[in-house]
């Protein structure tokens, strides 16, 4: 293995597949059956997932809604994608368990360090649904946080693109793709690998992260095994 303890990031978009909203059956099945193939090399997985598809703090705090309860009403959107994950795994065969930052211990355990730990160490994958807990922090920013709370060797950042890249490469067709980048880097050139306290404290902590394209099928255990896939940052 080349890792024994990971943080994978999903963007709830990713759940939605071509649709950009909800959740589609067959693109939840084929990311279940990827994390179970990574799950039963051993490998232990944390996993922190957007809630995007279903509901976006920002842009309603952007049209007139009151950003704090705008982001709360994302966080709950994270849950809901956490109990769809957890239900598509556990049909592959992957003990799951949700933990949450926010109460609701009919549905899902509260986050706890030390109880992550045990769950990762008697080999359950743990889904951590909302955020941090708190408006104006993102679910980059949940994801750099939980690593280090569990001890993650690394983020792997799963998104529509093919890594990180000098410009947007929807908007620009001559956009160079980095190897390989420096979180001081990142910063510089606004570069938006995750949002800019996720790199701080990634940079502070020495987490790398990895960033790849979700979409293309195989990426999620191939980058898990060590493959120098998409882009690295580190310090």
């Amino acid at each position: 293995m080349a890792f024994k303890r990971i943080l994978l990031k999903l963007s709830g978009e990713a759940l939605a597949g071509d649709k950009g909203f909800g959740i589609e059956p067959p693109v939840l099945d084929r990311l279940a059956s990827e994390i179970a193939e990574v799950h039963n090399t051993g490998m232990e997985i944390g996993l922190v997932i957007g809630g995007g598809n279903l509901f976006r703090g920002v842009a309603a705090s952007a049209h007139g809604m009151d950003r704090v309860s705008a982001d709360y009403m994302g966080m709950l959107a994270t849950v809901m994608n956490a109990l769809a994950v957890q239900d598509a795994l556990e049909r592959v065969g992957v003990m799951t368990r949700v933990m949450s930052a926010i109460s609701m211990n009919e549905i899902c355990e509260p986050f706890i360090t030390r109880r992550a730990k045990r769950h990762l160490e008697k080999h359950r994958l743990v889904v951590f649904a909302c955020g941090t807990g708190n408006p104006y922090f993102t679910t980059d920013t949940a994801a750099a946080l939980r690593a280090k709370e569990i001890g993650a060797d690394v983020i792997l950042k799963a998104t529509k693109v093919d890594g990180v890249y000098d410009k947007d490469p929807v908007k620009s067709t001559d956009a160079v793709m980095y190897d390989s980048i420096t979180f001081i880097e990142a910063l510089k050139q606004q570069l938006h690998v995750m949002d800019a306290t996720a790199i701080s404290l990634c940079m502070e902590e020495e987490i790398p992260i990895r960033v790849f394209n979700l979409t293309v099928p195989g990426n999620i255990p191939r980058v898990a095994a060590g493959e120098e896939i998409g882009t690295l940052v580190t310090n």
